[in-house]
């Protein structure tokens, strides 16, 4: 692997070419390190599974398509914790005036 300097690192996907990204901190560079090991690791697991009767080209669209539906799972999640959050606040805001 190519080694990171202060604003590009390297990832490599599936065994591929090293990909250089910009990077603005070292949080950020820890974030692409553990995606890079996620999509790695259910590259590692769909590969060998289904290589006999798909490419690498539609193996590589079902592991993006699991984390697609993942992110599709937080994201309806995390909307349905901000819809309570801002009701209850306005719930909140209710009892603070009504004191």
């Amino acid at each position: 692997m190519v080694k990171d300097n202060d604003s590009k690192t390297w990832i490599q996907i599936a065994g591929l070419k090293p990909i250089s990204l910009a990077v603005g901190s070292k949080a950020e560079t820890d974030a692409y390190r553990k995606a890079e090991d996620l999509v790695n690791k259910v590259w590692g697991q769909y590969n060998p599974k289904y290589k006999s009767n798909f490419s690498s080209v539609e193996i590589m669209a079902m592991v993006a398509f699991k984390f697609a539906w993942l992110y599709q799972g937080c994201k309806e999640a995390n909307d349905a914790v901000g819809d309570y959050l801002k009701e209850f606040e306005q719930q909140l805001d209710e009892l603070v005036v009504k004191l």
